[in-house]
Formats: C-alpha cells, sequence, structure tokens
C-alpha cells in the first residue's frame, strides 16, 4: 500500500534565528511517522535576511524540503495560498516557523484525520509572552466579528491545523484579494476537530505582527463575512433621524405656544459637530466596503513567483 503524503505548509518571513530549530524539530518528527511521506514547504514571502539561503542549504540535504520563492513581500495571508496551491500532499499541516505551535501535536492531528476529520485545528488554551493588552483585545474582537457574522469563527484558534485535500482544494477556489484566512476555514465548513494546546513563547527572533497590521487583519475579517457595520449605520442613522424629528415637533410646538427663543451657540454646535462625526465614521465604514471591492474588481493576481525549488518562475501567477 503506498503511504500517504502530508505536506507541511511554513509560511516564512525573516526566520533566519528559527529556521535550524524548526528543521530539527521536524526532522525528528518525521522520522517517528515511517508510515507517511513528508514535504516540508517553506514559502519565503520576500524575506530580506538569510532566510532563503538557508531553506535552500536545507534542501540540498533534504529532499523532503521544498520551497516556493515569492517575488516580494505579499504578507502571510497569500504566502498561505500560495502554499497551498503549490502542495502536494493529501493533507496539509500549516504551522508557523517561530515555534510557539508545537510540531510534536502533528501526530496527533494525523490520528484525528484517519478518523475522519477534514480540518483538525489547534486552539490555544493559554498565550504565553502576549501582554494583557492583546489578550484582551483579541477577545474583544473575537466577541464583535462572531456577533456580526452568522458562521461560527473559532476564537484562539489560529492557522495551526491539519487539512485534509478536499478542504485545501476548497480554498484554493476562494481568490479574493483582501484575504481573512481563520474566516474561510469556518466558511468551507466540513468534519472539524478541536485539539487544546498551550502556546509558547517565540523562540528566537521578532514577531512580525504589530497592532497597525493587527488592526488592518482584524477590519478584513469584519467586511469579508458580513455587512452588519453597514446595516447597524442605517439602523443608527435611522434612530438619529428620528430623534431630530421628534425634537423638531418639540422646538414647532414649544415657539407656538412660548413664543420664539434665541438658540444657544454651545448647544448648536455640540449637534453640528457631533452629527458631522457620526457622518464621516459612517462614510468610512461605507469605504472600507468599497475600497475592497474597487481592489476585487481589479482581478490582480494574488502573487508572483520567483522561483519554485531549482526552477525559476517565468511569468507564473495565480
Amino acid at each position: 500500500m503506498e503511504k500517504k503524503l502530508i505536506t507541511i505548509l511554513v509560511p516564512t518571513y525573516n526566520e533566519q534565528e528559527v529556521l535550524p530549530m524548526l528543521y530539527e524539530r521536524l526532522t525528528k518528527l518525521m522520522n517517528q511517522l515511517p508510515n507517511y511521506n513528508f514535504e516540508v514547504l517553506f514559502v519565503n514571502d520576500g524575506s530580506k535576511d538569510d532566510s532563503l539561503n538557508i531553506i535552500m542549504n536545507l534542501r540540498s540535504k533534504d529532499s523532503r524540503i521544498c520551497y516556493v520563492n515569492l517575488s516580494r513581500n505579499f504578507g502571510k495571508e497569500t504566502a498561505m495560498i500560495a502554499g497551498l496551491d503549490y502542495s502536494k500532499g493529501d493533507a496539509v499541516v500549516i504551522i508557523d516557523a517561530d515555534l510557539q505551535d508545537p510540531p510534536e501535536l502533528i501526530p496527533e492531528m494525523i490520528k484525528y484525520w484517519e478518523e475522519g476529520y477534514d480540518d483538525i485545528f489547534a486552539k490555544r488554551r493559554s498565550r504565553k509572552g502576549e501582554s494583557f493588552l492583546k489578550k484582551f483585545t483579541s477577545k474583544m474582537y473575537y466577541r464583535i466579528l462572531q456577533s456580526f457574522t452568522r458562521i461560527d469563527i473559532g476564537k484562539d484558534a489560529g492557522d495551526f491545523r491539519l487539512l485534509d485535500r478536499r478542504c485545501v482544494e476548497a480554498l484554493k477556489k476562494m481568490r479574493e484579494s483582501q484575504r481573512y484566512t481563520k474566516g474561510l476555514y469556518s466558511w468551507i465548513g466540513y468534519k472539524k476537530k478541536e485539539i487544546l494546546f498551550d502556546r509558547d513563547p517565540r523562540a528566537a527572533g521578532k514577531t512580525k505582527w504589530n497592532y497597525g497590521k493587527l488592526i488592518n487583519l482584524s477590519i478584513d475579517g469584519i467586511t469579508s463575512f458580513t455587512t452588519a457595520p453597514l446595516r447597524w449605520a442605517t439602523f443608527f442613522g435611522v434612530g438619529i433621524s428620528f430623534i431630530g424629528f421628534i425634537y423638531m415637533l418639540y422646538t414647532i410646538i414649544k415657539t407656538i405656544i412660548q413664543g420664539v427663543e434665541v438658540p444657544g451657540y454651545a448647544s448648536t454646535m455640540v449637534v453640528i459637530l457631533f452629527l458631522g462625526g457620526i457622518q464621516l465614521i459612517f462614510l468610512g465604514v461605507i469605504g472600507e466596503y468599497l475600497g475592497r471591492a474597487f481592489y476585487e474588481t481589479k482581478a490582480r493576481p494574488l502573487y508572483f513567483i520567483d522561483r519554485y525549488n531549482e526552477t525559476k518562475e517565468t511569468n507564473q501567477n495565480k
């Protein structure tokens, strides 16, 4: 019986310090699972350090190592879909290079995969090395996102997961440029299994995420899976208009009964500034959706490949 092939997909951006440690742990893991063939696919997302050379050196001594070198930095979300496009495995395990997600969970994922589950994802029981502010804002974001959308988006579940080939093929069909893959995992459905684990601190190097990038990703998540902010803006506008109408009637009636009053300048300015601010916020919400529609209608390729392993790609795009 032919062995099943499992692709371990590793998006990589400036991870030169941690790559040797990651390779050591993956090698030990793969050697402990002789009943499977493995492909470790690194997607180098325009790294500016020595990451690509390290990956190429690993490939020279281990044929299980493969790599896709993107033409520039496109971001992790795009790097993951590039990896899925080039993966060959019957199942694909997505794992970050920083070793916060322990590779030692992969055998348990494979066990559940063999039992018939299609998407086995690791859910964080704890988040070591993260500040209270980051934990709090993450918790609030998932609560808000879940209240907006009708699909169940897993809280504290990242990209560390095993996907059956049919999940991979489903994700490959979704070519939107403004990607929020955590939501897409839930959107495609299929049989899912949760594994709890304690997330470790970074093994080496510095995180590539900052609050600006996290805010952008959060906005992508909300605008990709719900139009609730637009609906809320409509309801809020109707509410403000109704209050204004009632106040107008009150002012007319009071003027008829008591005579003309000189309105206060301060109160007038407060109302103008408040309503002006609300209007600008709603224009911003509309602009977010309009901007995403603008990018999608361009239908540009998601990425360009510089080379796949030793082969230099020419005008290859997805």
